[in-house]
Order: C-alpha cells, then structure tokens, then sequence
C-alpha cells in the first residue's frame, strides 16, 4: 500500500509532457508551382516510353494513379505499350482496371475505352469483363 501511495505521489509530482516539433520537420513551402495537366502527361508519357523493365511500369503506374486526376488517354497509351514491351499483358489489363476505378463514372470510362480501341485491338488486349464473363 505504501508502494502504490510512493508511486502514485512520483506520477502526480512529474510536470506535464509539452509535444515539441522534431528539428528536421519544417513547414510546408508553396516555392514549388502547381504542376499543370499538360505537363503531368508529357512527364507520365516520356516516362514509360523510356521504361525498360516491369519494375518501372508498375512503380510508373503506381506513381501515376496516385494523384487527384485521371490521366490522359496518351498517358494510357504510352503506359499500356511500355507493358506490352516489358512482356506483361496482366499489367496492361490492369491499367484499363486503373481507368474504370478513377473516373467519376460509366459514361467516361467508355469515353476511354472507345478512345483507346484501336490501341487494344493492335495490340490485342482484352478487358477483364471480355476476360471473365461469369
């Protein structure tokens, strides 16, 4: 009883625990321009023209869909033949996955997909509904 007396006097007597930022946080700085939707796509296409391995197109993608738009149809492009030039058609189905889960809704990722038609027919991509139809 003592014990618990002893060590709840120590806790009570102890000053209260003031939060102090790390030294390596800073505030946020708007030095930095908003990146326009054009240049998001020329930097996104020039990206996976120059991917050279899975790796890259994934992390390319992953990157990609990781902002607060859609990407433009040339960005789909340049990213579904960068999977068919690394030899990965899953991923390539995977990006019109990535479409239809972005857009705000059906009539857009149709939109889409009627713009990239002749690009899966080239390239001979189904998409997973034609892939499972149970």
């Amino acid at each position: 009883m003592i014990r618990a007396q002893l060590v709840s006097s120590i806790l009570r007597a102890r000053p209260a625990a003031t939060r102090v930022a790390p030294a390596f946080a800073r505030a946020s700085s708007s030095a930095h321009g908003q990146e326009t939707f054009e240049s998001f796509n020329e930097r996104y296409v020039t990206f996976f023209q120059s991917a050279q391995d899975l790796f890259e197109v994934q992390r390319g993608l992953n990157n990609c869909f990781a902002h607060d738009l859609v990407p433009a149809p040339s960005v789909i492009e340049a990213a579904v033949r960068a999977a068919r030039r690394v030899n990965d058609y899953a991923t390539a189905v995977r990006v019109f996955e990535g479409i239809k889960e972005k857009v705000e809704n059906k009539q857009q990722y149709q939109a889409y997909l009627e713009e990239l038609k002749p690009l899966r027919e080239e390239l001979g991509i189904n998409l997973r509904e034609e892939l499972f139809t149970s």
